[in-house]
């Protein structure tokens, strides 16, 4: 699926926006195990979302890691799809990545044509979210960090979590409930700018950014 596609911003006579102006985003909703990816996706979405959770089981007790999530009975074995209209003329196509280690070969393939990326975070387990990091880094694919505000966690400020993180300077984090569907909503807006902007700046610095693949 490409990342975008648009044409001209008519509108035929009955004052409905041409389908042809119609652009809609791929972004990607990534980050560690129990992190929040389906609930996040769950809340914003419009559509009843696609999910593929299957029950955690004693043969995978040995390479999935539960630390802080022992009370988590599921697991996202594929991805989780969902889609959200920001504007008359745009909507975001939302992926969510598997989290543990073992599904890492889905990534590519998911990540083909996105525009961009959100790391959900959570403090209590920040490490958790470097390798997310780190993947959207070198493919320079632009990405928001949302701390996921879980209930009894010490909050931090976003410039702590940027630091701890040693986050790129300009890469935005947000602080969100994944389970509030407006909370969720900003966040990707955020991205949405954020994602913009990068391929602004890359055009200005004579870099052409990365075609969508099909």
């Amino acid at each position: 699926m490409d990342s975008a596609r648009s044409d001209s911003s008519r509108s035929d006579s009955s004052g409905s926006p041409d389908p042809g102006s119609f652009m809609a985003l791929k972004i990607l909703v990534a980050g560690g195990f129990g992190v929040g990816k389906t609930t996040l996706v769950g809340s914003v979405s419009e559509i009843r979302p696609l999910n593929t959770e299957e029950r955690l089981t004693e043969a995978g007790r040995p390479v999935d890691r539960l630390d802080g999530v022992q009370d988590k009975t599921t697991t996202t074995v594929a991805m989780d799809f969902g889609r959200i209209t920001i504007h008359d003329d745009l909507a975001l196509y939302l992926f969510g990545t598997p989290g543990q280690d073992r599904f890492w070969f889905l990534w590519d393939e998911l990540a083909q044509g996105a525009l961009g990326a959100v790391v959900l975070a959570d403090t209590r387990r920040l490490a958790d979210c470097f390798s997310a990091i780190d993947y959207f880094e070198h493919r320079g694919i632009p990405f928001v960090v949302a701390v996921n505000c879980f209930d009894g966690a010490r909050p931090y400020r976003s410039e702590e979590v940027a630091r701890a993180l040693d986050l790129d300077p300009g890469t935005p984090v947000l602080l969100c409930d994944a389970r509030d569907r407006a909370s969720c909503k900003e966040v990707l807006i955020g991205l949405v700018e954020h994602a913009a902007a990068s391929y602004e700046a890359r055009l200005r610095g004579g870099h052409k950014p990365p075609a969508p693949q099909q």
